[in-house]
């Protein structure tokens, strides 16, 4: 997977620094080839708008500077239109003046609720800056201001630190391949290149399943185990989409709340649960409102499955309030139907219910496991205790997951995607470098956390239902608001375990 994302610690700013300041001997620029070099397998936007690309090492192979227009053209022709007139009194009513203002509008995204929603948030030329997030995630160091002439004569220690260390995998002298020539150099026929080979999901069958447990009691069974998945997703021991049903999903929550907790959870005594409702939140049932922002949009009518489509939507926007609504309660979308019969979902000052899951779990994570053996992924502090534990799904036969011990390298909110035949899976019949705008709807959701092994990360996804139950290409793929939850605990640094 390759995201526009920025990096954060201060090795990050040496590499991209020293390297961005040899670009004019080692790297080309995109705009005198007019095209994405084919090494490039990774990309983000620094502060200063430029577009800058690396390759499998992490080294810099281009850099897009980017489009600048006169700021001010629109104001000298307004002052063109005006001259003469002098204002040497307060201005009759509806004359605006000229000048510097100082606004301070709501920040619903500086709070810690925020749900990551893009009609929310506000831009800035740099689409992952995370300013807006008080005490998030630092995606990027400041990188050098742009120069015209190139920097020569670097001391040695930051000449040192100009590239990191290779892939291990690729051993010592690994070297890149040509640009039109396959990245597969082995094996029988190029046919059996798994990434010439179209994607197609099946079912998981963990390897190392958690226990079942007894399923709740009551009058309405459904509405009982939606109960339990409340309770679990409260404790932050997710259960996926709260959709009333048993499952894998069910049972790996409840392991990982007894592991937590180190006590039994009476899953089927009624009881018991009415109780931990009460002490955890109330009912697991509440009655919203739906406002003129959830009916608003802005909405896609239909997102496409091809990805050349894809690239030119503006945004991968929700398709339908109800949609969105699903996401922002934790449910699954044809639960959210059933137990809201007849509900007009496109009204605002429409009522209906919905699951009271509560608030984000919060804490300092340490360590991160990625069970591919259980598809589940679980987080520790610094002492070792559970912090939180998800549902997920863990790479696939054909686009395995990394094995062994890497790092978090940065965090994106809101991430474009660029797609990469070459490099990544080929998807229908695109063979060229794609940029697929961001959105909840866009192949990696609205959070990615970028690991050190390269094109591997742990991010959200479109298909909230599918989580723990069908393949990945490769990464680490959990629900859109278990993926920011996760997002707003993490930095930088963290090693992530990838266990069988």
């Amino acid at each position: 997977m390759k995201l526009k994302g920025r990096g954060t610690a201060l090795r990050g700013l040496l590499v991209m620094g020293t390297a961005l300041a040899g670009l004019s001997v080692g790297a080309p620029s995109a705009e005198a080839q007019g095209y994405i070099p084919p090494e490039a397998v990774e990309s983000y936007v620094d502060q200063y708008g430029r577009e800058v690309f690396l390759d499998i090492n992490g080294r810099v192979v281009t850099v897009i500077q980017p489009q600048r227009s006169d700021p001010f053209e629109e104001r000298r022709q307004r002052f063109q239109e005006r001259r003469g007139q002098v204002f040497d009194r307060p201005p009759p009513p509806g004359v605006t003046l000229e000048g510097p203002a100082f606004v301070f509008p709501d920040e619903p995204w500086a709070n810690d609720d925020y749900r990551g929603f893009e009609d929310e948030r506000p831009r800035t030329i740099d689409p992952y800056d995370d300013r807006q997030f008080d005490g998030g995630p630092v995606e990027a160091a400041p990188l050098p201001a742009p120069t015209e002439q190139p920097q020569q004569g670097l001391p040695p220690e930051t000449q040192a630190a100009e590239l990191p260390q290779p892939d291990e995998s690729m051993g010592p002298q690994a070297e890149l391949p040509a640009p039109d020539a396959s990245i597969v150099t082995d094996g029988p026929t190029e046919s059996a290149n798994p990434l010439e080979q179209p994607f197609q999901e099946q079912t998981i069958e963990e390897t190392d399943p958690a226990p079942q447990v007894a399923t709740p009691q009551g009058e309405d069974k459904k509405a009982a185990v939606a109960a339990l998945q409340v309770i679990l997703d409260r404790a932050g021991m997710s259960p996926g989409v709260i959709d009333g049903r048993m499952g894998s999903n069910v049972n790996k929550a409840v392991a990982a709340y007894e592991e937590k907790f180190g006590r039994k959870l009476s899953t089927g005594d009624s009881r018991v649960l009415a109780e931990m409702l009460d002490e955890s939140g109330g009912p697991a049932v509440k009655t919203y409102e739906l406002t003129a922002e959830d009916v608003a949009g802005p909405y896609v009518a239909q997102i496409p499955t091809d990805y050349a489509e894809k690239a030119k939507l503006p945004a991968m926007s929700f398709e339908r309030p109800v949609e969105k609504l699903a996401e922002k309660f934790h449910m699954d979308e044809a639960y959210l139907k059933e137990i809201n019969p007849g509900a007009d979902f496109s009204r605002a000052g429409t009522r209906i219910k919905v699951m009271n899951v509560g608030e984000n779990v919060d804490g300092k994570v340490a360590r991160i496991v990625a069970d591919k053996g259980r598809e589940q992924v679980r987080v520790y502090d610094a002492l070792g205790e559970l912090i939180a534990a998800y549902p997920s799904t863990i790479g696939s036969a054909s686009t395995p997951s990394p094995s062994g011990t890497v790092q978090v390298n940065r965090i994106a909110f809101d991430p474009n995607y660029t797609y990469n035949p070459k490099i990544n899976f080929k998807q229908g019949n695109n063979d060229k470098v794609l940029t697929i705008p961001p959105g909840p709807n866009g192949p990696v959701g609205s959070i990615w956390i970028a690991l050190s092994k390269p094109t591997y990360g742990i991010h959200g996804t479109p298909e909230p239902s599918k989580i723990g139950k069908t393949n990945s290409h490769g990464c680490v793929r959990l629900t859109n608001w278990d993926a920011y939850e996760l997002a707003k605990m993490v930095r930088p640094g963290v090693t992530v375990e990838f266990v069988e």
